[in-house]
């Protein structure tokens, strides 16, 4: 769009749409922003990106400036057309204002001002207004300056005019209100991830975060830039950075089907895992939906055409199934949907029925084409399937090992699984515990009505690394699949759980405190996170936090998670008496502890520390996981030596 044809499309007052008021919003806010802990304190800033985000989809922005400001408040600028400041005919007031402070009013519902929007709970920058002490709109529009304050949601004056410029945009400063939020420190990575990941999937805009509270060595505040050429190309390329590129270069599919934007690029690898991620407007849909079932069924559609006319087919002695068309691919799915509907647990599952054929139709397509034009990586690719099909085969006889009843125990469960006592999963937990020893000892020291232990030998599977076979024929994966109670593996769909027999909603990692432990604990949590992520997104997965030291002067004695707390209690213990003698041990591993310690400090509900694991971004978490435990050793070296200066070396 020539800057013409910008000026002459018409975004005024008019196009504000009001739905509703803001009355319930400070009531109940995480009904609108998810929560009031760190990750609605970030959605804030979410909420404020989408709106210039839209801009730039609309086509009137493409540079957007997040900056993290030394009190924590948050300002967000970007160059697009800015909010109209004219009067609402309606409201009676600026449409600024009427933005502001009723929820659900913005031009994103006026389908003559953007034909797209982002933003999952859709509730704008009004939310944000009414969350926050202090809020400031400062607008470029027409050659003037326009500014309007606001606290807790309430304008403090009319839009006035302050000023005259050669710009347009938006520029919206706001603090968060500390009595709605328990924490309102911003963290820069967590927004610096999502930073990111906006820049690859709307490329050609730019994207600078600056953190004004940290000063690098030229005592210069931190700034990140953020700009993609290639969109979902350089996307996968980032999260398959530890993985072994089976075809030189990601495919891309990029077209408009049934008026619906479709973007897709994919990657395979040389691993046995798929990695599937989906985005509708922006948003990241954890739960799948119709585009991503339009992919599916259109990439299946079409590798599997393409092999049975290659005749590579021919000899194998059974089907093809879908999901062998996928292992070892790395996938980034963006639509974008005028009307989007979410659906399931956490409304991040599409559901619009339009959006699959639509996809199916531009896979179906545009991978004909690839595969046509590219026959040597065509033949790589339909090896890759087939090696799949054959490794699917062994990997359901060994499935059906894992869940054939062991008629030898009567019950069908690992021997060296204690269990406890009351069979409802939502009051039951379970320990996987490194080690015999500290199984033992933590059996003697939980309580068994509703504490169950399972003790892992030494370190298990590499699951990054292993084909689906191996996995389940591995002896521990076995026995975590069994006390679990949950089956594996349909027809359809070979990784999928089935968690009806559940025996526990909380599964707790309980490694040693080293680095062998954190090892230990890091292979436990690549294998639930590859083959049985669904239990991480329930929240049902857990790591304990076993004290570093026991700190003794005399009788007293105190437990001591970190060095700080260890420095700090000496530091008291010295002063509380004539005694100067204070001893410290170091726990090198949970064996250390005898039973009742092991309890009082790690197991009882009362005392403990249990950090829950969770999945805040998909993509990165993928990247992650395949860094640490694939097999590309450069990306873990860089990893290394980034975060060597965190990193503490056992002696």
């Amino acid at each position: 769009m020539n800057e013409n044809e910008k000026s002459n499309s018409e975004y005024s007052a008019s196009n504000i749409t009001v739905l509703e008021g803001l009355d319930a919003v400070r009531k109940r806010p995480s009904m609108y922003i998810g929560d009031v802990g760190v990750r609605g304190l970030h959605h804030l800033v979410y909420e404020v990106v989408d709106n210039s985000i839209d801009e730039a989809l609309a086509g009137y922005a493409d540079d957007i400036y997040v900056t993290i400001n030394t009190d924590n408040s948050i300002t967000v600028k970007d160059n697009g057309r800015g909010i109209p400041v004219d009067l609402h005919e309606k409201e009676q007031r600026s449409a600024l204002e009427v933005v502001l402070t009723v929820l659900h009013a913005g031009g994103k519902f006026d389908k003559g001002s953007y034909k797209v929007s982002g933003g999952l709970h859709g509730v704008g920058v009004s939310c944000v207004n009414a969350l926050s002490t202090d809020l400031k709109a400062t607008i470029s529009r027409g050659g003037e300056v326009w500014e309007q304050e606001f606290k807790i949601g309430v304008p403090q004056y009319p839009v006035r005019k302050i000023g005259t410029t050669t710009e347009t945009g938006t520029e919206i400063w706001f603090k968060p209100d500390s009595t709605i939020f328990s924490e309102t420190e911003y963290n820069f990575d967590t927004l610096a991830n999502r930073l990111r990941e906006l820049a690859f999937l709307n490329k050609g805009i730019s994207l600078r975060l600056t953190d004004m509270r940290v000063l690098d060595d030229k005592e210069e505040p931190l700034s990140t830039k953020y700009y993609s050429d290639r969109g979902l190309a350089e996307f996968v390329e980032m999260i398959d950075a530890g993985r072994e590129r089976l075809i030189p270069e990601a495919i891309c599919i990029e077209g408009e089907k049934n008026g619906i934007p479709v973007e897709i690029a994919m990657q395979y690898n040389t691993s046995f895992s798929e990695n599937l991620h989906s985005y509708v407007n922006n948003i990241n849909t954890r739960e799948g939906g119709t585009h991503l079932a339009g992919f599916r069924s259109g990439l299946t559609r079409t590798l599997k055409k393409y092999a049975d006319e290659s005749g590579m087919l021919s000899k194998l002695k059974f089907d093809i199934a879908g999901d062998d068309f996928r292992e070892g691919m790395t996938a980034v799915i963006s639509v974008k949907v005028m009307e989007p509907q979410f659906e399931g647990q956490t409304k991040t599952k599409l559901g619009n029925p339009e959006v699959r054929g639509a996809v199916d139709q531009a896979v179906g397509e545009m991978l004909s084409n690839y595969l046509e034009e590219n026959p040597k990586e065509a033949r790589m690719i339909v090896e890759k399937v087939i090696l799949a099909a054959t490794a699917r085969h062994a990997a359901r006889k060994a499935r059906e090992m894992v869940q054939r009843k062991n008629v030898m125990s009567g019950s069908g469960l690992p021997g060296k699984l204690a269990d406890c006592s009351d069979k409802d999963p939502v009051n039951c937990e379970i320990f996987l515990v490194e080690g015999d020893s500290a199984g033992g000892t933590a059996k003697q020291g939980r309580d068994r009505k509703f504490q169950a232990i399972m003790p892992l030998r030494g370190k298990i599977l590499n699951v990054e690394k292993a084909m689906q076979h191996k996995i389940f024929e591995n002896e521990e994966i076995k026995n975590i699949y069994t006390a679990l109670g949950v089956q594996v593996g349909t027809e359809e769909d070979s990784k999928a759980l089935n968690m009806a027999k559940l025996r526990y909603h909380k599964v707790v990692i309980m490694c040693d405190a080293d680095i062998d432990g954190s090892h230990i604990a890091t292979l436990i949590l690549t294998f639930f996170f590859r083959y049985m992520k669904e239990l991480i997104e329930l929240g049902y997965i857990f790591i304990a936090a076993p004290p570093l030291y026991l700190v003794k002067r005399g009788t007293q004695q105190r437990y001591a998670w970190n060095d700080t707390e260890r420095d700090a209690i000496i530091a008291d213990l010295k002063g509380s008496g004539k005694e100067t003698g204070v001893g410290v041990q170091r726990y090198k591993g949970l064996g250390e502890m005898n039973a009742e310690q092991l309890w009082e400090t790690t197991m009882n509900p009362s005392n403990r520390t249990l950090r829950k694991v969770t999945i805040d971004n998909a993509a990165d978490a993928d990247y992650t996981f395949s860094m640490l435990m694939g097999d590309e050793v450069p990306p873990r070296r860089d990893f290394i030596e980034k975060n060597a200066k965190y990193a503490k070396i056992d002696v």
